[in-house]
This record gives C-alpha cells, sequence and structure tokens, in this order.
C-alpha cells in the first residue's frame, strides 16, 4: 500500500520502539503485566514518532513519509509530515475504511480498543509538535506550563485511563508530574534545544537573572546560568512534589511504575545539581544507583 516492504517497516518500528530505552523514567517495565506492556509500548512509539517528527529526527531515507502516504522527499516538511501524521491517527478512532498506514499506529489500534482511549490526548502531543515549529521561545512561565499541557501531560492522562485508573484526582497529580519531567528535560537538553533554535527557559526568568542567549550558547555555565537552572529546577522539583500522591493512591505493580516515574524525574534534579547546575557541556544524566535510591525514596 504504501511501498515499504513489511520486514523493513519492523525493523523501522523496532528502531524507534528501542528509544524508551534512553528516558529518564522507566517507559514499560518488566514488572507490568503484558498487556500493559504492550500498551504502553503502543503509546511510547506513537509519542517518540510525533517528536521525531517535530524534532527533524526521522530516520534518513524518508521510510516515514512512504509509511504515511506521501513522497519520501516530503519527509523534512515537517508541518506536512504532522498532518499526514494526524490523517493516519484519525483512520486509528475511525470505525470504517483500512485503518492507518504506518506499523506504529496500526499497532496502537488494539490498545485504542482494549482501553477505549479518546484522540485527545494523541491530537495533544501533536499539537505541541505543531507549536513546535511556530513558537521556539516562552515569555512566561505560564506560557510554557500551557505548552507542557500538550507536550508531556496527556503521556499520564493515557498512563492512567490504559491502567483503569482515572480520576480527577490522579489526573491533576499526574499532570503536575508529567509537566515537572517535560522541564527536567529542558533543563538537561539547553544545549540541544539551542542548536534547534528553541529556548524553553522563560524570558522573564532569564531577564531577572540577567541571563542572555549568547550565555546559553557558550561552553560551559557561568553564575547566572547556574542560578537559573537552579531557580528552574527548584519548580520541577516542587511540581513533582505536588505530583507525588499519585503514587501512594494506588496499589501493587502500577505504584512501583508511578514511583519509577516519579524517581526519574528526582534523580534527573539530584544529576542537574551534582553538576553545579552547569547543563550546557551536555545533558547531566542520573546513574542507575541514584534512581534506584529515588524510587525506594519515593516508595517510602
Amino acid at each position: 500500500m504504501t511501498g515499504v516492504r513489511h520486514g523493513r517497516s519492523d525493523a523501522h518500528t523496532r528502531k524507534t520502539l528501542s528509544k524508551a530505552a534512553d528516558e529518564n523514567f522507566p517507559v514499560a517495565p518488566f514488572f507490568l503485566p503484558r498487556a500493559w506492556r504492550d500498551d504502553l509500548m503502543a503509546v511510547y512509539g506513537y509519542a517518540r514518532l510525533v517528536d521525531d517528527i517535530g524534532d527533524g529526527d526521522l530516520a534518513p531515507g524518508g521510510a516515514d513519509a512512504r509509511l504515511l502516504g506521501l513522497d519520501a522527499a516530503q519527509a523534512d516538511d515537517r508541518p506536512v509530515m504532522l498532518d499526514a501524521f494526524e490523517a493516519d491517527l484519525r483512520r486509528v478512532f475511525a470505525t470504517a475504511g483500512d485503518g492507518p498506514r504506518h506499523p506504529l499506529l496500526r499497532a496502537l489500534v488494539p490498545t485504542v480498543r482494549r482501553c477505549d482511549l479518546t484522540p485527545e490526548p494523541f491530537l495533544g502531543l501533536i499539537e505541541a509538535n505543531r507549536q513546535d515549529q511556530v513558537v521556539r521561545r516562552y515569555a512566561t512561565y505560564d506560557e510554557l506550563l500551557a505548552y507542557c499541557a500538550l507536550s508531556a501531560n496527556p503521556v499520564g492522562r493515557l498512563v492512567l485511563a490504559i491502567t483503569g485508573t482515572s480520576s480527577p484526582e490522579r489526573i491533576r497529580h499526574s499532570d503536575a508530574v508529567c509537566t515537572a519531567l517535560q522541564i527536567v528535560e529542558h533543563l538537561q537538553d539547553v544545549s540541544e534545544d539551542l542548536g534547534r533554535d528553541r529556548i524553553y527557559l522563560p524570558a522573564d526568568d532569564m531577564a531577572r537573572f540577567h541571563v542572555t542567549e549568547a550565555d546559553l550558547a557558550a561552553p560551559s555555565a557561568g553564575a547566572s546560568v547556574r542560578a537559573l537552572v537552579a531557580f528552574e529546577a527548584e519548580r520541577a522539583g516542587c511540581l513533582l512534589n505536588e505530583g507525588t500522591p499519585l503514587v501512594g493512591s494506588v496499589h501493587g505493580r502500577l505504584k512501583l511504575l508511578l514511583a519509577g516515574f516519579v524517581a526519574g524525574g528526582r534523580a534527573a534534579l539530584t544529576a542537574v545539581a551534582a553538576a553545579g547546575y552547569d547543563v550546557l557541556p551536555g545533558p547531566p544524566k542520573p546513574t542507575k544507583l541514584s534512581l534506584l535510591r529515588a524510587v525506594g525514596a519515593v516508595w517510602r
């Protein structure tokens, strides 16, 4: 149908899913029931692919464009790719037709049916990536929070829906955790984001700490940049604390999964602090030991 052989598309899909190992938090750990793992990986594959489209990180060769029914040469046209991706997403929820074209979206169909998922969280992730194409600076912290509501919070809401544990209070706590995780990732990736001509540090905070864009392009951070990163890290830590009651509201293996999400954020913040809040040489990453300690602390 799309001109890409199944064997090649399967390998292509596996490569996308393999990126789960590089995340700050466990995506679908072994201790979860198989059905949950399958569903979480299906959602991860979707989220990873839409981010790769928005960031221009697709595998070379145009395979994803062809899988979405486009010409391979259109793979670098991010708005066109996002439109085609949304059209394919809508085929996931359609009651008629041949279903989605892209294998990562075909893998999503059983999860959507089994968990009775709605399109809104998935559309939010696409909209966040559309926003990334036109909004490259954020004037205020509130503007950044509104972006995180599209780019991060839908993932937590999908986890709750997949595990059948959604409630207004849990969603509120989940949103706090997911926004915190997004802010932490932005702090780790200041240099990488600047290389894409994006800054996720609020402009009014930069002005308050006397940080210029030129300061962010330096090989290492001066005192003003470190102070700014420490300030934003404290904010993220407060959001994580605000959302941590989510962990205590559930039981069993789900409790361990959610503890892992919160702990991933805390361990990443510990790594940022251990680097003296100098994130410019590259993203400070937590060690496995620090992550395990953080999981234990959150669990307790």
